[in-house]
């Protein structure tokens, strides 16, 4: 599929041997939105959040801790950064990366949390993770394989075979792993119950974003 047929007219490229990064209005956009999301994030400050305690007449409130906030703010942060990342590379295994890396840092998110339910929902949203880089990496090897490029902008111009979808469905399975949707969204529900806002937004944000580059990816590929 052209290029610019999903994101919009071309606005540049940058050659680097062969890989060609590539930038449209789409691309811009997210990366826009995203950077501006972790920008609030790092002058922002959490709130304090208040559970209603049926059977008396006082709430429980939950704040977070200096110690806590600055590691949350600064995973928050990378969580972030590597999703606008993944946004505007033109290479497939530099967002494979990126989406790995947001994985990680989601569960990280909620790692200092004295809370037995969200972390028990982090552990097995962490082995969820972890089982999904396998589909996730394996995906990018078998395109790499019957491609002969990492290039987004070169694969573009390569008709599909039976191995590049085979490639491309294993590839959409980690990516939906490690962002924690349907199917695998159970185990990742708990986790929003922590406090923190506005550092579990990015948690949203990233998984949405992702998904919607990673179809954006899968249709450059397969069309």
């Amino acid at each position: 599929m052209d290029i610019g047929s999903l994101g919009g007219s071309l606005l540049g490229i940058i050659p680097l041997g062969d890989i060609v990064l590539y930038l449209t209005p789409l691309h811009l956009f997210m990366f826009i939105v995203i950077l501006l999301f972790t920008f609030l994030i790092a002058i922002s400050r959490t709130e304090t959040q208040v559970e209603a305690s049926f059977g008396s007449l006082k709430d429980n409130k939950i704040a977070v801790g200096l110690s806590e906030f600055k590691a949350r703010r600064f995973l928050a942060i990378v969580c972030g950064i590597a999703t606008a990342g993944a946004m505007i590379t033109g290479d497939l295994f530099n967002f494979i990366l990126f989406v790995a890396l947001t994985g990680i840092v989601n569960i990280g998110i909620v790692s200092a949390v004295k809370q037995v339910d969200v972390l028990n929902a982090a552990f097995q949203y962490g082995l969820i993770a972890m089982i999904s880089s396998l589909p996730l990496f394996g995906g990018g090897a078998i395109i790499l394989a019957a491609t002969g490029t990492l290039s987004f902008f070169e694969m573009a111009n390569i008709a599909p075979s039976p191995m590049i979808l085979f490639g491309s469905i294993l590839l959409l399975i980690g990516v939906a792993g490690e962002t924690g949707v349907a199917p695998f969204f159970a185990t990742k529900a708990e986790m929003f119950r922590t406090p923190g806002s506005p550092f579990i937004l990015i948690i949203h944000l990233s998984s949405l974003f992702i998904i919607i580059r990673a179809i954006e990816i899968l249709l450059t590929i397969l069309t």
